[in-house]
């Protein structure tokens, strides 16, 4: 009975990559406003019907792999070594995804998400989207940071702000760069380099920053 479930979950997953794989590769090609759902039914060979049993609408079909990563910097948080701060944690997170290019940091060659980058940055709707996502990422962190000890809501919902806001910003200057044609070899140097000076401007304050 395992084994057959096992199947099924596998089936399923595939399903759903092969949904998403189709409905990037028609919008790129045709257009946003020029795919329904029913045309990205029909050429990944399934029902309309199968399309939404896996996503609500075509939005959420595109914006689906996104979505996975809304967990990214609380499990970062949670998972830190003892004597590790939270800034600490998604700094090192964040480090190591880069060097990986995880499609996360918008750090990416490969063609598909390069493709879907393009999309998101082009159809208001996708951007809405991928906006809200960033609204829930810091909204579960702050979330998570309050049940630590001697962190109240306040500190908790500063402290999210503040490292969603690095995170989204370093992760929309590759994104930017990357759809501009450049390859992610091209960018990851500098990346880095932002990435550690943003962090680092985070972890020690910005209370000089500017000063006249």
């Amino acid at each position: 009975m395992s084994d057959e479930l096992s199947l099924r979950e596998r089936k399923k997953a595939q399903t759903r990559r092969d949904l998403i794989y189709t409905a990037i590769e028609l919008v790129s090609a045709k257009g946003y406003d020029n795919v329904t759902v029913a045309e990205i039914a029909e050429a990944a060979q399934v029902s309309k019907m199968t399309v939404f049993n896996y996503f609500g609408s075509k939005d959420d079909l595109l914006m689906a792999a996104p979505e996975r990563h809304v967990d990214d910097p609380t499990e970062a948080v949670r998972d830190r070594a003892s004597g590790q701060t939270p800034v600490d944690a998604v700094r090192e997170y964040f480090l190591a995804a880069l060097l990986e290019q995880d499609p996360a940091t918008g750090l990416s060659d490969n063609d598909t998400v390069r493709k879907l980058q393009r999309i998101a940055s082009e159809v208001p709707s996708l951007r809405m989207r991928w906006a809200s996502y960033v609204a829930e990422a810091q909204r579960r962190l702050a979330e998570y940071l309050a049940t630590e000890d001697e962190c109240d809501d306040l500190t908790a919902d500063l402290v999210a702000a503040q490292i969603e806001g690095v995170r989204m910003a370093l992760i929309r200057a590759n994104i930017v760069r990357m759809v501009g044609g450049e390859t992610a070899a091209e960018v990851y140097p500098e990346a880095k380099a932002r990435a550690e000076r943003a962090f680092a401007l985070l972890e020690t304050g910005l209370g000089d920053v500017l000063r006249r």
